[in-house]
C-alpha cells in the first residue's frame, strides 16, 4: 500500500516531504509490530534494545550513560528501563569498585536466555519482510544513513 493510500492524502509538498512522512509512518508501523511481538515475552522494544546492548558488551559491564548513548531511541529513560529489567532478573546492577558514584550494569544468564529465544523468533520475523532483496536492503540503509547527515 502506498503512503498516499495509507494516509488518505494525495498531495505532499514535495517528494522529500513525502519520503520523510513515509519514513516516520513506516517506523511507527514497525514499532507497533515490535511492541506486540515483545509483549508476549513481557518486555518492551526499548527493554529489548537495552538487553541487546548489554549482550553486545558482555562480559564488560556498562553504566546507564553508556547504555543510553547506544540506544535506538535516545529519549528513552534508560534508568527506568534498567530498573524494570533488574526487577525481572534480566540484568544486574552493582556499584562500581573504581567509582562508588557509578553503577555497573550487566546482563544475567536469564537475560541471555531470553535473548536466545528472541533470536530464533527474530529470524522468523525477518522472514516475513522478504519484500526487499539484499541489494535493496543495502540501498535502503544507505539512503536512511544519508538522510541523517
Amino acid at each position: 500500500m502506498s503512503i498516499e493510500e495509507a494516509l488518505k492524502q494525495k498531495n505532499f509538498g514535495n517528494e522529500i516531504e513525502k519520503g520523510i512522512v513515509n519514513v516516520i509512518f513506516t517506523a511507527n508501523h514497525f514499532y507497533s509490530i515490535s511492541q506486540k511481538r515483545f509483549k508476549v515475552y513481557g518486555i518492551s522494544p526499548e527493554q529489548y534494545n537495552v538487553l541487546r546492548i548489554l549482550r553486545g558488551s558482555n562480559p564488560k559491564k556498562l553504566s546507564v550513560l553508556e547504555i543510553s548513548s547506544r540506544m535506538l531511541d535516545r529519549n528513552s529513560n534508560a534508568t527506568r528501563l534498567v530498573e524494570k529489567l533488574r526487577l525481572k532478573n534480566l540484568l544486574e546492577r552493582k556499584v562500581c569498585l573504581n567509582d562508588r558514584r557509578q553503577v555497573d550494569i550487566g546482563i544475567t544468564t536469564e537475560g541471555l536466555a531470553l535473548l536466545q529465544k528472541l533470536d530464533i523468533e527474530m529470524h522468523s520475523w525477518l522472514e516475513s519482510y522478504k519484500g526487499l532483496n539484499k541489494d535493496e536492503a543495502i540501498q535502503l540503509s544507505l539512503l536512511l544513513d544519508k538522510m541523517r547527515v
